[in-house]
Parts: structure tokens; sequence; C-alpha cells
């Protein structure tokens, strides 16, 4: 039998599936408006998620290279301006084959209990594991553009926790940079509580900052266009932050399949 930390040897040695990189220019929508660099790095950051974590499938749902890939290259997607390392928090990615229902007291809101059943698409656990629907991921991949997608959500929130806590406010690299983030985040989650979020920023995005942060970065990547409209500062800050500028990238040249 070959041991888990041989066989993680010899997959990095594989390299990146040209099978794959034909998935993912079909199932990421920015894979056609990355460059080469960014390209390779997004296929290592895959790699990094797909070798280096715990993967578990739930109800006796089994994983395929296509769930590894698809959901990897879209967490991979945040991480591309950040350290290699941003994700070392994440130990598990456990993987629903359907929506989930909660059931019992849950709390959103401190102080706010409901008893009321309520679909769960993803979790992110202080624990380290990211748990997505793969109903859930595989819709989203198929309808780029809504402001919508269950891994990035869940992953920005992994990114939230870096600093122990959920509060909406990753790590910042400056006082400067994060006093700006601050005020801009602060003014904008007012706006969405008021209900002026626009089309980019969905009410849930009002239920607390962490989910603000959340939601605001699949808008950041999936929308980036709509949201750099309707709240320019919050995309800059965004943009800052991620190292990033989706709504200026253009459809490239296709890289050819090795």
């Amino acid at each position: 039998m070959i041991g888990r930390g041989r066989r993680r040897r010899q997959r990095w040695s594989a390299g990146f599936d040209p099978r794959w990189r034909e998935l993912v220019s079909r199932r990421l929508n920015a894979w056609n408006t990355l460059d080469d660099e960014e390209r390779e790095r997004l296929e290592f950051l895959t790699m990094a998620l797909m070798f280096d974590k715990l993967w578990e499938a739930a109800n006796g749902f089994e994983l395929t290279d296509e769930i590894q890939v698809t959901i990897a290259s879209q967490a991979a997607l945040l991480a591309l301006g950040l350290p290699d390392d941003v994700y070392r928090k994440v130990r598990t990615i456990l993987v629903h084959p359907t929506t989930l229902v909660m059931r019992g007291e849950h709390s959103q809101v401190p102080g706010i209990v409901s008893n009321a059943d309520m679909a769960v698409l993803g979790l992110a656990e202080h624990t380290g594991t990211v748990m997505v629907a793969w109903d859930s991921v595989l819709s989203d991949a198929r309808r780029p553009g809504n402001g919508h997608n269950v891994v990035i959500h869940e992953f920005a929130h992994q990114l939230d926790m870096l600093d122990g806590t959920t509060d909406g406010t990753p790590p910042l690299a400056t006082t400067e940079q994060f006093q700006r983030w601050v005020d801009v985040c602060t003014d904008a989650y007012r706006q969405v509580s008021a209900g002026h979020g626009g089309r980019s920023l969905r009410s849930y995005a009002g239920v607390n900052p962490g989910e603000f942060f959340a939601v605001a970065t699949e808008a950041f990547f999936d929308d980036a266009r709509e949201l750099r409209r309707e709240h320019r500062e919050l995309y800059e800050v965004l943009s800052e932050y991620y190292r990033q500028d989706p709504a200026s990238r253009t459809v490239r040249q296709q890289r050819p399949i090795a």
C-alpha cells in the first residue's frame, strides 16, 4: 500500500494533468481572462488544495477528479495574488451531493435564534473544514456572472478567519489599508442593510460583517464590472486586498492544452 506522503509526492511530480486544464477552461469562467503566468499559478494553487488537504465525501458520495478540480480551481482564484499559504488553516474539504437542510435552533445574528428549516449550500468552520454542496458548485460553474458562487463564498470566510475572528476583515498589510477597509466596508454594509446594495450585493450581505465580506468577494470575482459600477470604493479596497482587478480583464487567447 502506498503511503499518503509518497502518493502526494507522486502527484506533485506528475504535474497538472492536461485533462484538468481542459476542465478548468470550461468550469472556471475567469480562466480565459488570465495570462500565462496567472494560469500557471492557478494550476499550482489548485494542486496544493487537491494534494495537501483532506477531501471527504458525505453520504456515500464518490469524489472524482472533476469534483476536486472544479472546487479547487475556484478556491485558487481568490489566492492568485495572495501568499502561497493563505489557506493554511483549511484542513478538510467536505463535499455533499446536494443542498443540506439545517433543522433545530440556529443563529446567524447574535441574539436572534430561529427554528425554521434552513437550506445550507456551504459552511466554513473555524476548525478548518469547508463544506460545499456539489449540485450548487456545478450550478454556479454553469451560470457565471450572476455574483453567486458557493466555493468563493466559503473560502472567503476562511480568509476572514485567518486572524481568528469572522468579522469581515481579513489580515491587511498596513494600518492605512485597515482604516480605509473599515471605512469603505462599513459604509457599503450600511447601504446593503438599508436595502441599497444594488444588483451586485444581495440582501444576504446585510446579515453580518462576515457574510458581507463573503458576498462582496463573490461579486468581486463573479460580477466584477457591476460591483465596480455600483460600489467603486468597495471594489477598489477588495482589489487592493486580493491584488487583482477582474473588472479590467479581457478574454485572452486560449493556451493550447498540453
